[in-house]
């Protein structure tokens, strides 16, 4: 079943007198718990493609579908809704507040989806459990290693529970045994049933994916399924 469906996508930034063209019609389909990687060289357009699929931009033209409905007909409210709800974002440098907690940052989501305490409580400690960091609820996130504040990334992004995951080279700044450390937390996340699509560069990371979709200046080089490498342990 398609849950994101985008036909000639473009996006064109207006930089002084110049034009730049970092989407250049992109055509794309996934599909319900997919396990995929967006790649390509710097400038390519992954970027710009992960932020309009995670709705945190707006395309200069082209068709976008979010299950079933069309991105451009919705008001504001509505996108940020679906940012809070449907979207959990793991990004390269974490993007934790840095005066708050790992329980307090994980909460966070929750508190805009308007959600009681109590309840809020015990979803915060369900998924800070599944990711390995109980015994770190209390930390802010200089206490915490690397690793450890993805994993508390991570928490945050599922906390209410959302059917897609975007994550944006979510190991760029991790040694290579905490990266392995955190596909492998993702490829758990994926067979619960979730969907998710992952920008990287590296090519030891998209070898535990599904699917790769390659870009190259604003257009899409390849689009290949491939059956995924089991991450080391």
């Amino acid at each position: 079943m398609s849950i994101i469906r985008i036909q000639g996508i473009t996006k064109i930034y207006q930089l002084g007198d110049e034009e730049v063209h970092a989407l250049r019609g992109i055509d794309l389909e996934i599909n319900q718990n997919e396990y995929l990687a967006i790649m390509g060289p710097s400038g390519s357009g992954k970027s710009t493609l992960m932020h309009i699929l995670g709705c945190l931009d707006v395309p200069t033209s082209g068709l976008y579908d979010f299950e079933g409905r069309n991105i451009a007909e919705m008001d504001g409210n509505e996108l940020a809704e679906i940012r809070n709800q449907k979207i959990g974002f793991v990004f390269q440098n974490f993007n934790l507040l840095s005066q708050s907690s790992a329980y307090e940052n994980v909460e966070l989501p929750l508190v805009y989806a308007g959600m009681s305490s109590g309840k809020r409580s015990n979803r915060v400690m369900e998924v800070i459990n599944q990711v390995g960091l109980t015994d770190r609820a209390d930390h802010k996130p200089n206490q915490l290693s690397g690793g450890q504040r993805q994993r508390v990334a991570i928490a945050r992004a599922m906390v209410n529970k959302p059917s897609i995951i975007l994550a944006d080279e979510p190991t760029g700044n991790l040694d290579s045994k905490t990266s392995y450390e955190i596909m492998k937390l993702i490829k758990d996340i994926h067979d619960l049933g979730n969907t998710i699509i992952m920008v990287t560069h590296e090519e030891d990371i998209a070898r535990f994916c599904h699917r790769i979709v390659r870009l190259r200046d604003g257009v899409i080089l390849s689009d290949t399924k491939q059956v995924p490498e089991n991450v080391p342990v």
